[in-house]
Protein backbone atom coordinates (compact mmCIF):
# COMPACT_ATOMS: atom_id res chain seq x y z
CA UNK A 1 0.00 0.00 0.00
CA UNK A 2 2.82 2.36 -0.80
CA UNK A 3 0.70 4.39 -3.23
CA UNK A 4 -2.06 5.20 -0.76
CA UNK A 5 -1.42 8.94 -0.87
CA UNK A 6 -4.39 9.76 -3.15
CA UNK A 7 -6.69 7.76 -0.88
CA UNK A 8 -5.50 9.52 2.25
CA UNK A 9 -5.78 12.92 0.58
CA UNK A 10 -9.29 12.18 -0.76
CA UNK A 11 -10.57 10.99 2.61
CA UNK A 12 -9.11 13.95 4.47
CA UNK A 13 -10.54 16.43 1.95
CA UNK A 14 -13.98 14.81 2.21
CA UNK A 15 -13.97 14.96 6.01
CA UNK A 16 -12.74 18.55 6.01
CA UNK A 17 -15.39 19.67 3.50
CA UNK A 18 -18.13 17.92 5.51
CA UNK A 19 -17.02 19.56 8.76
CA UNK A 20 -16.82 22.99 7.14
CA UNK A 21 -20.36 22.63 5.73
CA UNK A 22 -21.75 21.50 9.10
CA UNK A 23 -20.00 24.43 10.83
CA UNK A 24 -21.53 26.84 8.31
CA UNK A 25 -25.02 25.54 9.13
CA UNK A 26 -24.41 26.00 12.85
CA UNK A 27 -23.14 29.56 12.37
CA UNK A 28 -26.31 30.27 10.40
CA UNK A 29 -28.42 28.92 13.26
CA UNK A 30 -29.54 25.71 11.53
CA UNK A 31 -29.47 22.41 13.39
CA UNK A 32 -27.33 19.52 12.20
CA UNK A 33 -27.05 16.38 14.39
CA UNK A 34 -23.61 15.81 15.82
CA UNK A 35 -23.86 12.06 15.30
CA UNK A 36 -24.06 12.53 11.54
CA UNK A 37 -20.79 14.41 11.62
CA UNK A 38 -19.31 11.62 13.74
CA UNK A 39 -20.49 9.12 11.10
CA UNK A 40 -18.57 11.04 8.47
CA UNK A 41 -15.41 11.02 10.51
CA UNK A 42 -15.88 7.31 11.27
CA UNK A 43 -16.35 6.55 7.57
CA UNK A 44 -13.24 8.53 6.69
CA UNK A 45 -11.25 6.78 9.38
CA UNK A 46 -12.39 3.32 8.28
CA UNK A 47 -11.81 4.17 4.64
CA UNK A 48 -8.30 5.44 5.27
CA UNK A 49 -7.47 2.54 7.58
CA UNK A 50 -8.92 -0.04 5.22
CA UNK A 51 -7.07 1.24 2.18
CA UNK A 52 -3.82 2.50 3.62
CA UNK A 53 -2.91 0.17 6.48
CA UNK A 54 -0.11 -2.32 5.62
CA UNK A 55 -2.31 -5.40 5.78
CA UNK A 56 0.19 -7.45 3.78
CA UNK A 57 2.78 -7.20 6.55
CA UNK A 58 0.37 -8.94 8.96
CA UNK A 59 -1.72 -11.24 6.79
CA UNK A 60 -1.29 -13.49 3.74
CA UNK A 61 -1.71 -11.67 0.39
CA UNK A 62 -5.32 -12.55 -0.46
CA UNK A 63 -6.50 -12.27 3.16
CA UNK A 64 -4.86 -8.83 3.32
CA UNK A 65 -6.67 -7.83 0.14
CA UNK A 66 -9.96 -9.09 1.57
CA UNK A 67 -9.51 -7.12 4.80
CA UNK A 68 -8.98 -3.92 2.79
CA UNK A 69 -11.93 -4.82 0.56
CA UNK A 70 -14.20 -5.36 3.57
CA UNK A 71 -13.21 -2.07 5.20
CA UNK A 72 -13.28 0.17 2.11
CA UNK A 73 -16.09 -1.44 0.11
CA UNK A 74 -18.56 -2.59 2.79
CA UNK A 75 -17.94 -1.04 6.22
CA UNK A 76 -17.09 2.53 5.20
CA UNK A 77 -20.08 3.24 2.87
CA UNK A 78 -22.71 2.66 5.60
CA UNK A 79 -21.70 5.51 7.96
CA UNK A 80 -20.83 7.65 4.93
CA UNK A 81 -24.43 7.36 3.67
CA UNK A 82 -25.96 7.76 7.13
CA UNK A 83 -24.04 11.05 7.42
CA UNK A 84 -26.29 12.36 4.58
CA UNK A 85 -23.61 14.36 2.75
CA UNK A 86 -25.97 15.16 -0.16
CA UNK A 87 -28.57 16.71 2.14
CA UNK A 88 -25.85 18.68 3.91
CA UNK A 89 -24.53 19.98 0.59
CA UNK A 90 -28.04 21.05 -0.48
CA UNK A 91 -28.41 23.07 2.71
CA UNK A 92 -24.91 24.53 2.82
CA UNK A 93 -24.21 25.37 -0.83
CA UNK A 94 -25.09 28.78 -2.29
CA UNK A 95 -28.13 28.99 -4.55
CA UNK A 96 -26.32 28.34 -7.90
CA UNK A 97 -24.52 25.32 -6.49
CA UNK A 98 -27.73 24.03 -4.93
CA UNK A 99 -29.58 24.30 -8.23
CA UNK A 100 -26.79 22.48 -10.06
CA UNK A 101 -26.78 19.66 -7.49
CA UNK A 102 -30.58 19.35 -7.64
CA UNK A 103 -30.37 19.18 -11.45
CA UNK A 104 -27.95 16.27 -11.14
CA UNK A 105 -30.06 14.48 -8.50
CA UNK A 106 -33.26 14.85 -10.53
CA UNK A 107 -31.66 13.82 -13.82
CA UNK A 108 -32.58 10.55 -15.49
CA UNK A 109 -29.06 9.01 -15.31
CA UNK A 110 -28.95 9.63 -11.55
CA UNK A 111 -32.39 8.02 -11.19
CA UNK A 112 -31.22 4.97 -13.13
CA UNK A 113 -28.02 4.61 -11.11
CA UNK A 114 -29.88 5.02 -7.82
CA UNK A 115 -32.49 2.41 -8.76
CA UNK A 116 -31.72 -0.36 -6.22
CA UNK A 117 -31.45 -3.35 -8.65
CA UNK A 118 -29.13 -1.34 -10.93
CA UNK A 119 -26.93 -0.24 -8.02
CA UNK A 120 -26.79 -3.83 -6.73
CA UNK A 121 -25.83 -5.12 -10.18
CA UNK A 122 -23.00 -2.59 -10.42
CA UNK A 123 -21.73 -3.40 -6.92
CA UNK A 124 -22.10 -7.19 -6.77
CA UNK A 125 -21.54 -7.63 -10.51
CA UNK A 126 -18.24 -5.77 -10.17
CA UNK A 127 -17.18 -8.16 -7.41
CA UNK A 128 -18.00 -11.21 -9.54
CA UNK A 129 -16.02 -9.67 -12.39
CA UNK A 130 -13.10 -8.94 -10.06
CA UNK A 131 -12.87 -12.44 -8.61
CA UNK A 132 -14.08 -14.61 -11.46
CA UNK A 133 -12.67 -12.88 -14.56
CA UNK A 134 -9.04 -13.45 -15.67
CA UNK A 135 -7.71 -10.08 -14.52
CA UNK A 136 -4.03 -9.38 -13.75
CA UNK A 137 -3.17 -10.51 -10.18
CA UNK A 138 -1.79 -7.08 -9.26
CA UNK A 139 -5.32 -5.69 -9.75
CA UNK A 140 -6.27 -7.09 -6.33
CA UNK A 141 -3.70 -4.84 -4.62
CA UNK A 142 -4.11 -1.58 -6.52
CA UNK A 143 -5.10 1.40 -4.32
CA UNK A 144 -7.49 2.58 -7.05
CA UNK A 145 -9.37 -0.71 -6.75
CA UNK A 146 -10.37 0.27 -3.22
CA UNK A 147 -11.56 3.65 -4.49
CA UNK A 148 -13.81 1.76 -6.92
CA UNK A 149 -15.00 -0.60 -4.17
CA UNK A 150 -15.87 2.32 -1.92
CA UNK A 151 -17.73 4.14 -4.73
CA UNK A 152 -19.71 1.02 -5.72
CA UNK A 153 -20.52 0.21 -2.09
CA UNK A 154 -21.59 3.80 -1.45
CA UNK A 155 -23.91 3.75 -4.47
CA UNK A 156 -25.51 0.48 -3.34
CA UNK A 157 -25.97 1.70 0.25
CA UNK A 158 -27.27 5.06 -1.01
CA UNK A 159 -29.88 3.32 -3.21
CA UNK A 160 -30.99 0.87 -0.49
CA UNK A 161 -31.32 3.38 2.35
CA UNK A 162 -32.53 6.33 0.20
CA UNK A 163 -32.03 8.88 2.98
CA UNK A 164 -31.12 11.73 0.60
CA UNK A 165 -33.48 13.47 -1.85
CA UNK A 166 -33.90 11.67 -5.17
CA UNK A 167 -36.05 12.12 -8.23
CA UNK A 168 -37.98 8.96 -7.44
CA UNK A 169 -37.53 6.91 -4.29
CA UNK A 170 -38.06 3.17 -4.60
CA UNK A 171 -40.48 1.47 -2.24
CA UNK A 172 -39.36 -0.23 0.94
CA UNK A 173 -40.27 -3.70 -0.37
CA UNK A 174 -38.12 -3.28 -3.49
CA UNK A 175 -35.18 -1.98 -1.45
CA UNK A 176 -35.44 -4.84 1.07
CA UNK A 177 -35.73 -7.44 -1.71
CA UNK A 178 -32.69 -5.98 -3.45
CA UNK A 179 -30.71 -6.18 -0.22
CA UNK A 180 -31.63 -9.85 0.23
CA UNK A 181 -30.70 -10.71 -3.36
CA UNK A 182 -27.38 -8.85 -3.12
CA UNK A 183 -26.57 -10.55 0.19
CA UNK A 184 -27.22 -13.97 -1.37
CA UNK A 185 -25.01 -13.19 -4.39
CA UNK A 186 -22.24 -11.92 -2.10
CA UNK A 187 -22.43 -15.06 0.06
CA UNK A 188 -22.30 -17.38 -2.97
CA UNK A 189 -19.24 -15.53 -4.30
CA UNK A 190 -17.50 -15.88 -0.94
CA UNK A 191 -18.19 -19.63 -0.92
CA UNK A 192 -16.75 -20.04 -4.41
CA UNK A 193 -13.55 -18.33 -3.24
CA UNK A 194 -13.24 -21.00 -0.56
CA UNK A 195 -12.99 -23.62 -3.28
CA UNK A 196 -10.92 -21.75 -5.89
CA UNK A 197 -9.11 -18.43 -6.04
CA UNK A 198 -9.46 -15.83 -8.79
CA UNK A 199 -8.37 -17.11 -12.24
CA UNK A 200 -4.72 -16.55 -13.02
CA UNK A 201 -3.66 -16.28 -9.36
CA UNK A 202 -1.68 -18.71 -7.25
CA UNK A 203 -2.84 -17.96 -3.73
CA UNK A 204 -2.20 -20.74 -1.23
CA UNK A 205 -5.21 -22.82 -0.14
CA UNK A 206 -4.67 -21.74 3.48
CA UNK A 207 -4.80 -18.11 2.33
CA UNK A 208 -8.10 -18.74 0.54
CA UNK A 209 -9.48 -20.53 3.62
CA UNK A 210 -8.90 -17.37 5.67
CA UNK A 211 -10.04 -14.83 3.07
CA UNK A 212 -13.32 -16.50 2.10
CA UNK A 213 -14.79 -16.63 5.66
CA UNK A 214 -13.66 -13.06 6.22
CA UNK A 215 -15.64 -11.98 3.16
CA UNK A 216 -18.63 -14.18 4.05
CA UNK A 217 -19.09 -13.25 7.71
CA UNK A 218 -17.90 -9.66 7.32
CA UNK A 219 -20.46 -9.14 4.59
CA UNK A 220 -23.15 -10.64 6.82
CA UNK A 221 -22.42 -8.12 9.57
CA UNK A 222 -22.72 -5.15 7.21
CA UNK A 223 -25.86 -6.52 5.54
CA UNK A 224 -27.51 -7.07 8.94
CA UNK A 225 -26.71 -3.46 9.83
CA UNK A 226 -28.34 -2.35 6.57
CA UNK A 227 -31.40 -4.47 7.34
CA UNK A 228 -31.66 -2.88 10.81
CA UNK A 229 -31.50 0.59 9.24
CA UNK A 230 -34.30 -0.40 6.83
CA UNK A 231 -36.37 -1.77 9.70
CA UNK A 232 -35.99 1.53 11.56
CA UNK A 233 -37.19 3.38 8.44
CA UNK A 234 -40.25 1.08 8.22
CA UNK A 235 -41.01 1.63 11.93
CA UNK A 236 -40.86 5.41 11.60
CA UNK A 237 -43.00 5.32 8.44
CA UNK A 238 -45.64 3.24 10.24
CA UNK A 239 -45.64 5.69 13.14
CA UNK A 240 -46.16 8.66 10.80
CA UNK A 241 -48.99 6.83 9.00
CA UNK A 242 -50.68 6.03 12.31
CA UNK A 243 -50.39 9.65 13.40
CA UNK A 244 -51.98 10.84 10.14
CA UNK A 245 -54.88 8.40 10.52
CA UNK A 246 -55.54 9.43 14.12
CA UNK A 247 -55.32 13.17 13.40
CA UNK A 248 -59.09 13.70 12.60
CA UNK A 249 -60.07 11.92 15.82
CA UNK A 250 -57.72 14.07 17.91
CA UNK A 251 -59.33 17.23 16.57
CA UNK A 252 -62.57 16.22 18.32
CA UNK A 253 -60.87 15.85 21.70
CA UNK A 254 -59.78 12.88 23.76
CA UNK A 255 -62.28 10.33 24.87
CA UNK A 256 -62.39 8.22 27.99
CA UNK A 257 -58.94 7.33 29.35
CA UNK A 258 -57.16 9.74 27.05
CA UNK A 259 -58.00 7.69 23.94
CA UNK A 260 -59.13 9.87 21.02
CA UNK A 261 -62.86 9.68 20.69
CA UNK A 262 -64.72 8.54 17.61
CA UNK A 263 -65.43 10.98 14.82
CA UNK A 264 -69.05 12.17 15.05
CA UNK A 265 -71.16 11.39 12.00
CA UNK A 266 -71.86 14.22 9.62
CA UNK A 267 -75.29 15.85 9.87
CA UNK A 268 -77.67 14.97 7.07
CA UNK A 269 -79.75 17.86 5.75
CA UNK A 270 -83.37 17.90 6.88
CA UNK A 271 -85.90 17.26 4.03
CA UNK A 272 -87.74 20.39 2.97
CA UNK A 273 -91.38 20.78 4.01
CA UNK A 274 -94.12 22.81 2.27
CA UNK A 275 -93.95 25.41 5.05
CA UNK A 276 -90.30 26.14 4.16
CA UNK A 277 -91.43 27.60 0.82
CA UNK A 278 -94.16 29.78 2.36
CA UNK A 279 -93.35 33.52 2.76
CA UNK A 280 -92.80 34.67 6.34
CA UNK A 281 -95.68 37.22 6.25
CA UNK A 282 -98.05 34.33 5.50
CA UNK A 283 -96.69 32.34 8.47
CA UNK A 284 -97.45 35.29 10.83
CA UNK A 285 -101.06 35.70 9.59
CA UNK A 286 -103.68 33.37 11.18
Amino acid sequence: MTAAGPLLLTALLACTAYTAAAARLRRRGDAWPWWRQACCWLAGTVFVAGAALPWQSWLPPFTAHMAAHLAAGMAAPLPAVLARPVTLALRALPVPGRRALLAVLHSRPAAVLAFPPVAAALDIGGLWLLYRAPLPPQTHHSPWLYVHLFAAGWLFTFAVLAVDPLRRRAGLALRAGTLLAAAAAHAVLAKTLWAAGPPGTGYAPADLRRAAPLMYYGGDVVEIALAVALACQWYRAQGRALARRSLPARRHGPGRGGVPGPVPPERTPRPLRPSDHRPRHQEASP
